[in-house]
């Protein structure tokens, strides 16, 4: 079934080949699991999303009204899903924060960018501190490369709010940004 499309592979699913359903989510781990990770800023929490998200992808299949777009209704569920993800975390977090996150950040010395993996932190650090709908906006428009219809197809927002997102979020890394490499 390598070669078939999702229509197909979906039809087989709901046939009863529950293999086939393995296929289509081969077909869209990888692009999943890279906006889950910088949406939530942890490969262990981008998987327990994912997870959630495939269950939910699977027990709804029958709900999919256009199988040949299944990828962007898959991810849809994935947006879904790493909101709720991120939101149970924030509350959490709130609840449990130790002050000494906040003395570390506060004493730890400002040191020079010295390598890509440095930089590579600091823009995820920087992603990490955005407003989550600004985060999410972000990650779909520069890391995801959709287009705003898509966008606003797959969030739910519209066109207009998303482009404010965007530029919002672009702004906010600019700032948190500069101070990096300019303090």
């Amino acid at each position: 079934m390598k070669g078939s499309s999702d229509a197909e592979l979906i039809s087989a699913v709901l046939a009863g080949d529950i293999e086939a359903f393995s296929g289509l989510i081969r077909r869209y781990q990888d692009t999943c699991a890279r906006f889950a990770v910088r949406m939530l800023g942890s490969r262990v929490d981008a998987d327990d999303a994912l997870q959630s998200a495939f269950m939910r992808a699977f027990r709804g299949l029958r709900s999919c009204r256009d199988p040949e777009r299944f990828g962007g209704w898959l991810y849809q569920i994935v947006v879904n899903e790493c909101r709720t993800y991120a939101s149970r975390q924030r509350r959490r977090e709130l609840r449990f924060t130790p002050a000494t996150n906040a003395i570390e950040r506060a004493v730890a010395p400002s040191t020079e960018v010295e390598s890509e993996s440095d930089v590579s932190w600091h823009i995820e650090h920087a992603l990490g501190m955005l407003p989550a709908d600004q985060r999410e906006a972000f990650l779909l428009k520069y890391v995801e490369e959709l287009t705003y219809d898509e966008m606003a197809g797959i969030t739910g927002v519209s066109v207009s709010a998303l482009k404010m997102r965007v530029k919002r979020a672009c702004d906010g890394l600019r700032d948190l940004l500069e101070g990096v490499y300019h303090g």
